[in-house]
């Protein structure tokens, strides 16, 4: 397997490397990543041009078989806290791609021997990102009475319980 070294690009032509059936290269890869939006909230790659690895090997049938690795931290709001979070990600993505394979063995970022690596990486990094993105596994959040952060004020923090239901307005009411 030969390594090559790639510069920032959005497309790949795999057809350059010439392979045949049970070749393979390794490619070292510089991939520009776009930010994520989740819940509203905007997340950026960090840093936002990473190291990445492919290897592509052509499989029989004129098919290819790819895996996309790198690592990146995912920076944005706490979704407890709004603090800044900077989770670290490892990307291990792969792709197979089998023309007359069937709707499993087509990928949809090959389209005959153009690789969309743009759109690959920009997935696979949305894929990698956990469920919440949190600026430590432990964070409290914040107060739900007055916002305040509680890793700040500690866990013990409260408010008096105020009153609920149909006669909550009650307690507003001043009788001096």
């Amino acid at each position: 397997m030969h390594n090559w070294l790639v510069t920032p690009t959005d497309v790949l032509q795999l057809s350059g490397f010439r392979l045949r059936s049970g070749e393979a290269r390794r490619l070292e890869l510089e991939l520009a990543l776009a930010p994520l939006e989740f819940a509203g909230q905007r997340y950026l790659a960090r840093p936002s041009s990473v190291p990445a690895i492919l290897d592509v090997v052509r499989t029989n049938g004129d098919g290819y078989s790819l895996r996309l690795r790198f690592e990146v931290a995912l920076a944005g709001p706490c979704m407890r806290c709004l603090a800044d979070a900077a989770p670290a990600l490892r990307v291990d993505a792969r792709e197979v791609d089998v023309p007359d394979g069937g709707e499993e063995l087509d990928s949809p970022y090959l389209t005959g021997d153009l690789l969309d690596l743009a759109s690959w990486a920009h997935d696979a990094f949305a894929l990698a990102a956990p469920e919440q993105i949190v600026c430590s596994a432990d964070c409290l959040g914040l107060c739900p009475v007055c916002a305040v952060a509680l890793r700040d004020v500690g866990a013990e923090h409260h408010h008096e319980s105020l009153p609920s239901g149909p006669f909550a307005k009650l307690a507003e009411l001043r009788l001096d």
